[in-house]
């Protein structure tokens, strides 16, 4: 990764994109603890809840664009609770950003982004991952979410233009 040059000013972004319940989060996590001071970002608080996929690549773009030439970003949070947007949270320039989520990629950040891991599983794990996690109640949430996602990698070619594909069926 320090072979490759500074994409958001004198930092580097790495977008870590793949399928509900794959592993993202863990990943994202590992890179954070292998690099001091990295900045994790988790999509999943920037969505407006279940439906808000179409809008996630503006609000991404809307924290990456300042970055790029070296300023500070933003991202307003979605409380998932009260089913509104809560507070606003900056994330400093420099060092090492990882956007952890499902459409964390998107074309219009595509030459700030230093690498793109996709991280896949089979879909009946991913689906009892999110099951055990969110609870039965969620399923209709997720399946309907697993159609929308499958919409966008399709349209975006987001696997396609990974650097790194990780595979977590264990």
């Amino acid at each position: 990764m320090t072979s490759q040059p500074p994409t958001l000013g004198a930092g580097r972004l790495v977008c870590v994109d793949g399928p509900a319940g794959s592993g993202k989060t863990t990943l994202a996590a590992a890179l954070a603890d292998l690099v001091p001071d990295a900045q994790v970002v988790h999509c999943d608080e920037m969505l407006q809840g279940w439906r808000g996929l179409p809008g996630l690549a503006e609000s991404v773009e809307r924290l990456v664009t300042p970055m790029v030439s070296g300023g500070a970003g933003a991202w307003r949070r979605w409380d998932w609770a009260a089913d509104d947007w809560a507070e606003w949270h900056s994330v400093a320039p420099g060092g090492l950003l990882v956007l952890e989520g499902v459409g964390s990629w998107s074309p219009a950040i595509a030459p700030a982004v230093g690498c793109l891991a996709w991280v896949e599983a089979d879909s009946d794990l991913r689906l009892a991952r999110g099951m055990a996690r969110d609870g039965e109640a969620m399923r209709p949430q997720w399946l309907q979410w697993r159609l929308d996602e499958d919409e966008l990698f399709a349209r975006l070619g987001t696997r396609g233009r990974a650097d790194v594909v990780v595979t977590t069926d264990e």
